[in-house]
């Protein structure tokens, strides 16, 4: 039997330990067995029996991190997450939820990262919107007086009243220009898309005619068409919130006028500026 004061391996038959001289108990030694002897003289730690316990901590780090859209949740997810790995390492075994622990922790750093990005985005996308809608409109604008300039000074330089298309005044050289390619505007207005803009160039004849009659002074200077008496240009967003709010409508008056309210501008519609 073994010595319940040192751990001495003793007779059966002994009544008093053979190395610390303690009373050996026959009847306690055969119901209650011993530790296991190990060498040294010391025991071996009994193992541990059952469920081993989850972290609290590991547990609130996870809820935290599945609620990391908050930013607080976020940071709480992370401290928690830290505080239960450490004392998980430190238990020796009794307590578990690492794997928890962990998820929350990633939880937490990717919502670090993601929600100041999305706060980012939310305050530089409308102000990227706005200075895209900005450009696009300034843009448009510009080019509704390029083309009253270019028809005013076709119909000064041939004398025959206004172009009937944008392409008369687009095509040609600089240097050879004539009546029919007047090369006044680059080409770019070649295209009725510019820049977010859908452009429409109208020529205006009097009584309804197609065309007027080509006057003397025209037929001198090489034309070989009639001009126009008038002429309106409209200038419309191709996609309307995306590529531009307003629309924007000019005439050979010169004046620039504009509209708001999702609908395209008109003679009716107030002015931009005067030229």
């Amino acid at each position: 039997m073994f010595c319940r004061n040192c751990g001495t391996a003793n007779p059966d038959s002994g009544q008093f330990c053979s190395k610390c001289g303690q009373p050996l108990s026959s009847a306690a030694a055969r119901t209650t067995p011993g530790p296991t002897p190990v060498p040294g003289g010391s025991f071996a730690t009994p193992p541990v029996v059952g469920d081993t316990p989850t972290s609290g901590k590991a547990i609130a780090s996870l809820v935290c991190g599945i609620f990391t859209f908050f930013f607080p949740a976020s940071i709480a997810a992370i401290i928690l997450g830290h505080i239960s790995l450490s004392e998980i390492r430190n238990s020796a075994g009794r307590i578990g939820g690492r794997g928890i622990a962990i998820t929350g922790l990633v939880l937490g750093y990717l919502g670090l990262v993601i929600i100041p990005a999305m706060i980012v985005a939310a305050i530089a996308i409308p102000n990227l919107l706005r200075a895209r809608f900005a450009a696009n409109e300034a843009s448009a604008v510009g080019s509704l007086r390029s083309v009253n300039t270019a028809a005013i000074v076709y119909a000064t330089r041939f004398e025959n009243g206004f172009p009937s298309s944008l392409d008369v005044l687009v095509e040609g050289t600089a240097g050879d220009a004539t009546c029919n390619h007047a090369a006044l505007l680059d080409a770019s207005f070649g295209s009725v898309r510019k820049n977010g803009y859908i452009f429409a160039y109208t020529p205006q004849y009097p009584d309804g005619a197609t065309a007027p009659v080509i006057s003397p002074k025209a037929a001198a200077k090489g034309c070989t068409a009639g001009g126009a008496s008038g002429y309106t240009v409209t200038a419309d967003p191709m996609q309307r919130g995306t590529t531009g709010r307003r629309s924007f409508y000019t005439d050979q008056s010169g004046v620039i006028r504009f509209s708001g309210n999702g609908e395209s501008a008109t003679a009716h519609s107030p002015p931009l500026y005067q030229r």
